[in-house]
């Protein structure tokens, strides 16, 4: 783990102490949740989950089938009339009878058949391929079915080519990046469905959960600081938000949870997990990965400009411009991703010539809307409460508590001096100079009433020269001190 380090970090000893102070209320603030969290995840831990599982409720359940691989040694092509599956649109589809070789199981090295539906055969079978396949016992010989392809090169090598990218990239915080998805599809999978599983409560399994994968994420990916903090506490904030209108649209709704078949199997298979908790469920985990991604950029980006705000109201301004625009770009992301997952969904409905209004209200539909409002009213509200908190925490650090008001921060000390001397032209003693450079003022003249130095020619001709590397000076030297000879009246 290592710090997330920024151009706009503390500078001195001061701001240091001043963002440990900082980290330290965020901490206090962080505490209660962080124990609720541990205290959910044993409290709902699930032990034995076999026990809410039937297992005769589908036919990969079924008692004695497995699955097994296969290579195809011939493909036969034909007519799809008869065949299960077949939409009775004539010569228009092709479907196959593969010609199979056992490789393992009880009948390894032995052949069989297996039909190929007309969707199986166009993505294309040809010898040599591997399938995988239903065996049935019974009788004689067990029954064999095709299952679907075999898919573990091409997952693996698209999963390493995206693994190496990210590295080459992010370089480590890319691969604390690939750790922290693998420690948080680890809680999905031990913890979180299991748990729904059981039959425990949808709405503090998402959330506990959750809200263990961000502590995870967060200060795995990117570091333990006071930036990573804030965003940690925005993003606790928006899942609390998200959870709670999730629970209360599910119901107001009267969202079931089932849109086609495989939800009945799955009732069937787990008699104690409702489908309203599965929509609960994917409300809080959909909307996770925008909703961190959005305050991590938050939080980095106030601290990005903590060092050029002229004050924190200023601040907070900067940072919500910046704000919006991820927000307007977060939420068409999440539709177009919503769009994209229900696609052949769109396309049977767009068949069918359902009304538009018919089809919004329908529960596929109503489920996808609901997700999709949701996740983005939590992740609009976790912005703002991420912007203040960062605001004020970055400007408290880098300018002290006294310069926390809405009002511009004060001028560095003598650089209102340094501006008069070059308005009344003569330039600061730079480094490597004796002091203040004289001649500019006509020193044997008399004052004006009111002690005034008169102006000469000389003064009025490098009046401009003055100015211009007086502001140089501003930029890089502190201004030197003023000699106040100059304006004293020769004894």
């Amino acid at each position: 783990m290592h710090a997330h380090a920024h151009s706009s970090g503390p500078s001195t000893p001061e701001q240091a102490d001043r963002e440990r102070a900082a980290l330290g209320r965020l901490l206090i603030l962080l505490a209660p949740l962080f124990l609720a969290t541990v205290v959910g995840l044993i409290a709902m831990w699930p032990h034995d989950v076999s026990h809410h599982i039937q297992n005769d409720s589908s036919a990969w359940n079924a008692p004695g089938v497995s699955i097994i691989d296969g290579t195809v040694t011939g493909v036969s092509h034909g007519s799809c009339d008869g065949q299960p599956g077949s939409t009775g649109s004539g010569g228009s589809e092709e479907c196959a009878v593969a010609r199979v070789r056992i490789d393992e199981g009880p009948d390894a090295g032995t052949s069989t058949s297996v039909q190929l539906t007309a969707a199986v055969t166009s993505s294309g079978v040809r010898t040599g391929q591997v399938i995988r396949m239903y065996r049935t016992p019974g009788g004689a010989r067990a029954a064999y079915q095709f299952y679907d392809f075999e898919r573990t090169v091409p997952l693996v090598a698209v999963a390493v080519a995206f693994a190496a990218v990210v590295i080459a990239v992010a370089r480590r915080r890319g691969l604390a990046a690939i750790v922290s998805l693998v420690i948080a599809f680890v809680i999905i999978g031990r913890f979180m469905l299991p748990a729904l599983i059981s039959g425990s409560s949808p709405t503090w399994v998402g959330l506990v959960a959750c809200s263990a994968i961000m502590f995870i994420v967060i200060y795995v990916t990117h570091g333990f600081s006071t930036r990573t903090t804030t965003a940690l506490l925005g993003t606790l904030f928006g899942l609390l938000l998200t959870t709670g209108l999730g629970v209360m649209t599910a119901r107001w709704a009267h969202l079931t949870g089932i849109t086609g078949e495989d939800d009945f199997v799955l009732t069937a298979s787990a008699p104690d997990l409702t489908l309203t908790s599965v929509i609960i469920c994917g409300i809080i985990v959909a909307g996770l990965g925008v909703l961190n991604d959005v305050t991590v950029t938050q939080a980095s980006a106030v601290w990005e400009l903590a060092d050029s705000a002229r004050s924190r109201r200023d601040l907070y301004r900067r940072a919500m411009r910046i704000g919006r625009d991820h927000i307007a770009s977060s939420v068409y992301t999440i539709a177009f991703a919503t769009a994209g997952a229900a696609l052949s969904t769109l396309l049977l409905l767009s068949i069918y010539q359902m009304p538009v209004g018919d089809m919004l209200r329908s529960e596929t539909f109503a489920e996808e809307i609901v997700r999709t409002l949701v996740g983005s009213i939590g992740l609009v509200l976790a912005v703002p409460l991420t912007t203040i908190i960062g605001a004020v925490l970055a400007w408290s650090t880098l300018h002290g508590p006294e310069s926390g008001s809405g009002e511009a921060a004060p001028e560095p000390s003598g650089a209102s001096s340094h501006r008069q001397g070059a308005v009344l032209g003569f330039i600061p003693g730079r480094r490597g100079s004796a002091g203040p450079r004289r001649g500019l003022v006509d020193e044997t003249a008399p004052m004006e009433p009111g002690g005034r130095v008169p102006s000469t020619g000389r003064q009025e001709s490098v009046l401009a020269a003055g100015e211009d590397v007086a502001k140089d000076d501003d930029r890089s030297t502190p201004p030197g001190p003023v000699d106040d000879s100059l304006f004293r009246r020769p004894e």
